[in-house]
């Protein structure tokens, strides 16, 4: 099955997103925060964020705090570092296994890279980012896009 025919895609009205994977944004608080730099966001926003089975993410990052949070499968979240490039370091088995393991919710702090690394099955997460996530705040690595395997 293509990602693009995977039934979570079309059940939850899901996207590309430009690091891999597939999202839709569900929330955004109705009430906002001005950053020190005079912009304003709002205080949270919330994703669902599917990986299909055999895909990848490119390593990212974001201006904000970001907590994932499992719903179904597993997915290895390699973190890279706050540095001017990502460099490989810890690794996070997001899952619903808690017992194994496994993390039912996993905090990335704000300006760390972060990926996510190929599995044998697919992950539905949510991703809260506070304050709220905005594309102007999204960083790619430059060394290569998402990848499927």
């Amino acid at each position: 099955m293509s990602d693009a025919t995977h039934p979570l895609v079309r059940t939850l009205g899901l996207v590309r997103h430009p690091e891999g994977g597939w999202y839709r944004r569900t929330w955004v608080s109705p009430v906002t925060v001005t950053l020190p730099d005079g912009r304003t966001r709002p205080t949270a926003t919330l994703i669902w964020f599917l990986l299909p089975a055999g895909e990848s993410s490119a390593w990212h990052r974001v201006a904000s705090d970001e907590t994932w949070l499992a719903h179904t499968g597993r997915v290895v979240l390699r973190l890279g570092g706050q540095g001017p490039v990502p460099v490989e370091g810890p690794a996070l088995t997001i899952g619903t296994d808690v017992a194994a393991g496994e993390h039912g919710q996993a905090l990335v702090p704000a300006g760390t890279w972060q990926r996510t690394v190929t599995s044998p099955e697919h992950a539905l997460v949510s991703c809260l980012v506070s304050p709220g996530f905005d594309f102007d705040d999204f960083e790619l690595a430059e060394e290569a896009g998402p990848s499927v395997g």
